[in-house]
């Protein structure tokens, strides 16, 4: 169904919407929503580019969804295929051209490619009309593909995408893009953040914090909807935390080799201080925006404990300092530097009081979930990696201990999507995680 004036001024509505978001992930989910609701699609599905193939990366489907329980979301899938004239989205990729087709079922013959019938036997939906769109860039480089499936007229009919829309969703397609980059050029600098720790601490991967900021985002996105938040502030809240939680564990910078490196776990003197990479971490930020006032949260409080039995504690995290002193590291001694934060509160330790509850702010206390889970299921210098069931035993074990128990029903509740994240961001050959 073709466009009006309202439907131009909903894509300049949608522009400034999408300027808003800051993490890729979302961005795609989103562009993808935003283009289906221009179009009247009932379903979609986006792929990103990486090097001669096209990454499936996010599926909606408004006939499927409607079978899910409330706030479930369709399930994550993770395949490539190649940028070829054998697939619809590969023929697309490789043209670079917009390819409308009215039936999937009846394409003309003599065409190179064919469509893939098998997700449609699979789940018993049936895909009729298809609006194949790339994502290029304004110099002739592709981000991507984004597919429009089964378009709807007033009635609720499947109707064939209208010609006339094409020019439309160009326009659309070529903003995204646009936004695509500048959330591209943000991750990048956020991964460049952590490569610098990862120079420190070569087992802390990118996989891992691209991991448990994939888990920290979907889980508070359940948790928030079970509490019935706005829409818009999950939506803004989401965004912030996917980005503020892929920085937790930047602090190590701070922390000394003969800690940090050491090929085993700690004594409790070392232990002490690794955990001043929390406090390390927190000071980095400036607290002058959401992002990194949310960050400074993550990164301080994300070992803080539900029950009162985490690390640091009330600190003063501003004012920390460092002093040199003889550090005993396996039985050599050397020298090197510690850091150090006042406390605000003392226990009866006398150490600083340790945050308990809601005293942890939200990000910090999902963020220990998906560290924890991520920890759990990886490989480090001192243990294999656990087997999945272990590891949700152990989950429902420290809840209302060293979890919040509501963070970790949200947890459970998006497993399947937790499972899908895990597969498709995994460690790279030779990669383990590193300690705690």
């Amino acid at each position: 169904m073709a466009l009006n004036d309202a439907g131009f001024r909903n894509i300049i509505e949608i522009d400034s919407e999408l300027l808003k978001i800051q993490d890729v992930d979302l961005l795609l989910e989103r562009i993808l929503l935003e283009a289906r609701k221009l179009l009247a699609a009932e379903a979609g599905t986006i792929y990103v580019r990486d090097g001669n193939h096209l990454h499936f990366r996010y599926t909606q489907n408004d006939l499927q969804e409607r079978k899910l329980p409330p706030g479930t979301k369709l399930p994550y899938a993770s395949f490539t295929i190649p940028i070829d004239e054998h697939s619809i989205a590969g023929y697309v990729a490789r043209t670079a051209e917009i390819l409308n087709l009215a039936n999937v079922y009846e394409l003309p013959t003599g065409l190179p490619f064919s469509y893939n019938r098998s997700y449609d036997d699979v789940t018993g939906y049936r895909t009729e009309s298809m609006l194949t769109v790339p994502l290029k860039t304004a110099v002739g480089g592709l981000l991507g593909v984004i597919q429009l499936i089964n378009a709807k007229d007033k009635a609720g009919r499947t109707v064939p995408f209208a010609s006339e829309d094409e020019p439309i969703v160009a326009h659309f397609a070529a903003n995204a893009t646009t936004h695509l980059q500048n959330a591209y050029f943000l991750r990048s600098m956020i991964l460049r953040m952590n490569a610098v720790a990862q120079l420190k601490d070569s087992h802390e991967t990118g996989a891992h914090v691209t991991r448990v900021s994939g888990y920290a985002s979907e889980i508070y996105e359940r948790y928030a909807r079970k509490k019935g938040l706005d829409i818009r502030e999950i939506e803004r809240t989401k965004d912030t935390l996917k980005l503020a939680a892929m920085l937790h564990d930047v602090g190590k910078v701070g922390i000394n080799d003969l800690i940090l490196k050491k090929p085993a776990r700690f004594s409790d003197e070392e232990r002490e201080i690794m955990q001043g990479h929390t406090f390390c971490g927190a000071r980095l930020f400036t607290e002058d925006t959401e992002y990194d006032s949310m960050a400074a949260d993550i990164a301080l409080t994300h070992h803080e404990n539900w029950d009162g039995t985490g690390y640091p504690g009330k600190v003063d995290y501003r004012n920390a300092y460092f002093e040199i002193r003889n550090i005993e590291v396996e039985g050599v001694i050397r020298t090197g530097e510690v850091w150090h934060a006042p406390a605000l509160e003392v226990g009866s330790d006398g150490k600083p009081r340790c945050l308990k509850g809601e005293e942890i702010p939200l990000a910090g206390r999902i963020v220990a979930v998906a560290d924890v889970f991520d920890a759990l299921c990886s490989r480090r210098v001192y243990k294999e990696k656990w087997d999945s069931s272990d590891v949700y035993t152990e989950i429902r074990k420290m809840s209302g201990t060293k979890f919040d128990p509501e963070v970790v029903e949200a947890f459970f509740d998006i497993l399947p999507t937790i499972e899908a994240i895990q597969k498709r961001f995994p460690d790279q050959s030779g990669h383990d995680e590193g300690k705690k």
